[in-house]
């Protein structure tokens, strides 16, 4: 069905029935997927709004009328509204992620209450689909090629399916391991073929049930298997069901998955640990309290089992920690996937022109000899891409073969895994650096679609969103993804700087610069000098000016340029000026973000 837009519509309010409508396309919509209960909460503020009778919406009402909570409700020792509406907030910002330009109008929960508001979306095309898409519709919808067929694959890809049990469906998951070439890193020449045991293997043993009781079995056996379905979703790991086929294969490198589910009264302790096989240290364990009056089961189990995953498997977490150290500086010791994911994640950490070298190489080679891993792909057309974003920090002149190097390489990842989410986000920075804002928020999209859990994804896409004018929702998933502990140290901070000196909170902004990593990036020095600028501490301004001039002589006089292809709107770039402005610095006349 195709509908028309009048081009006036926007000054107006939706209608009731507009409203009505839309809440219909929410709650059918596979892509919202949250539990009756809070289904019934959105449609009960919703209608009750649309009634008139918004003033009575408050935690006690809510509680009484959704939830069932007597009179004797109170919502500062039940937190169960303001959890739930915080869920519902994050769930509507991530199915308009998803729906983007088919969905004429949005619903939101603004913070700080419970009264839902609707505009029309400034975004909408005028296309509205049959029925909810699939993953990969939206992918379809988004540009991005079909997967490769099946008999393609014979030879170089196996892979086995597994199912997460989620509150709302049960979601198949291929999980695929590539099979590189496996080296001795001896004058860049290999020695023998590889094995999938290049990725390290993380086998996730059934977590023990403490209480004995179908109760917290049933919560066990559940945690288990979602977290399963949330680690499949890392492209850098091997995920194996149980230690028997570990046990089986000595030769299997990695960690072990343990944990355990206490269910007393109300009241739910998750302990989680990982172990690593070759000499059993622990190296991450956690404790996790939940409170079943607030969260169904099914809800817990989706939290637990994601902030577990993250925490284990995201870039820059427990396991491309703990064997990453000395890598970047030294030549690595053979040419196979994990070893160049722990070179490009220690150069990420390091950021220096020795570490960039050493990566590149790993990753030239391990390509060449395994030209089929989306991922290997992805990573080298970072590394490519760094030479250009971070050109002033490795002391290298950012070529246009770099950057479209990085393009063809992200592109090749995508067309080899459509559903890796590494290589999305390669494309999504790709795109960035070439002006193509449009198709790196649709990569970005889609790359978060696959798999939110992965902060570094949520995080880069977080910031292209706000750099493109979406300040509100990109520095949400900003705000988060740091929240989560993602990575390199420092990196994601400057964004958030970026997020309050955009919003006017200068004395925010000046915060979250210092506690970025301020010898990361010339840039980042940058944002601080126009932070103390705008703040009218000249001296102090004048202060970073002059490390840049000092260290980064060249960044100055193209700051123009290099804030453009950063920062989408003009009066934004133009806010940075101002700072930079009162700092003493000379400001060419800005270019267009997309000449």
């Amino acid at each position: 069905m195709v509908a028309e837009s009048s081009g006036t519509e926007q000054l107006a309010a939706p209608s009731a029935d507009d409203v009505r409508e839309q809440l219909a396309r929410i709650l059918s919509s596979d892509k919202f997927q949250l539990p009756d209960r809070a289904r019934n909460f959105l449609q009960f503020v919703v209608t009750e709004t649309l009634e008139g009778r918004s003033e009575y919406l408050k935690a006690f009402t809510i509680a009484h009328d959704v939830f069932g909570r007597g009179d004797t409700f109170d919502a500062q020792s039940d937190p169960v509204v303001r959890i739930e509406a915080g869920r519902i907030r994050r769930e509507l910002e991530r199915y308009y992620l998803l729906s983007g330009p088919v969905e004429r109008v949005v619903i939101t929960i603004p913070k700080g209450g419970y009264v839902p508001a609707f505009e029309f979306n400034p975004e909408f095309k005028g296309v509205e689909p049959a029925e909810a898409e699939t993953l990969p519709q939206i992918q379809h919808r988004l540009g991005f090629p079909p997967a490769i067929p099946e008999p393609l694959k014979t030879g170089f890809r196996t892979g086995f399916t597994l199912k997460a049990a989620l509150a709302a469906a049960v979601v198949g998951l291929v999980i695929t391991s590539t099979l590189l070439i496996r080296a001795v890193f001896t004058d860049f020449r290999f020695t023998s073929v590889a094995t999938p045991s290049d990725r390290p293997a993380i086998a996730v043993e059934r977590f023990r049930d403490v209480s004995v009781n179908d109760r917290s079995s049933g919560m066990s056996l559940g945690l288990t298997d979602e977290i399963i379905g949330n680690l499949v979703k890392f492209k850098e790991i091997m995920v194996i069901e149980g230690t028997a086929a570990v046990a089986r294969n000595r030769s299997i490198s990695g960690y072990i998955l343990q944990g355990s589910v206490r269910v007393e009264s109300d009241k739910v302790r998750s302990i989680a640990r990982l172990v690593r096989r070759s000499d059993g240290v622990i190296i991450w364990a956690n404790n996790y309290d939940s409170d079943l009056r607030a969260q169904s089961a099914f809800e817990i189990q989706d939290a637990l089992a994601r902030d577990i995953a993250s925490a284990v498997a995201q870039p820059f977490g427990v396991i491309f920690q703990t064997d990453t150290k000395d890598i970047a500086s030294q030549s690595v010791g053979g040419v196979d996937a994990y070893t160049c994911t722990l070179a490009y994640y220690s150069y990420r950490t390091e950021m220096t022109q020795q570490a960039h070298e050493v990566a590149k190489d790993c990753l030239e080679e391990a390509t060449s000899r395994a030209p089929a891993d989306a991922t290997m792909q992805a990573f080298l057309s970072l590394l490519y891409l760094d030479e250009v974003r971070f050109s002033y920090k490795l002391g290298v002149k950012p070529l246009p073969a770099s950057l479209e190097k990085s393009f063809k390489l992200a592109e090749r990842a995508v067309e080899l895994d459509p559903q890796n989410a590494r290589a999305l986000q390669a494309l999504m920075l790709a795109n960035v650096f070439r002006n193509d804002i449009q198709s790196a928020l649709r990569a970005g999209a889609a790359a978060y679609a696959i798999n939110a859990n992965d902060t570094e994804v949520a995080g880069e896409y977080g910031l292209r969103l706000a750099m493109s004018g979406k300040w509100d929702t990109g520095c949400g998933l900003v705000s988060n993804a740091v929240s989560k502990g993602a990575g390199p140290k420092g990196y994601f901070e400057v964004g958030m700087a970026l997020c309050a000196f955009i919003e006017g909170d200068l004395g925010a902004a000046e915060l979250w610069s210092r506690m970025s990593d301020l010898n990361y990036n010339p840039m980042h020095h940058m944002v601080l000098t126009a932070i103390l600028g705008a703040s009218g501490r000249v001296d102090e301004a004048r202060t970073e000016l002059n490390w840049l001039t000092e260290h980064a002589p060249a960044l100055m006089p193209n700051i123009a340029r290099e804030v453009a292809v950063r920062i989408a709107r003009p009066e934004d770039r133009e806010r940075i000026f101002a700072g930079l402005r009162a700092a003493g610095a000379e400001i060419e006349k800005s270019p267009s973000a997309t000449n």
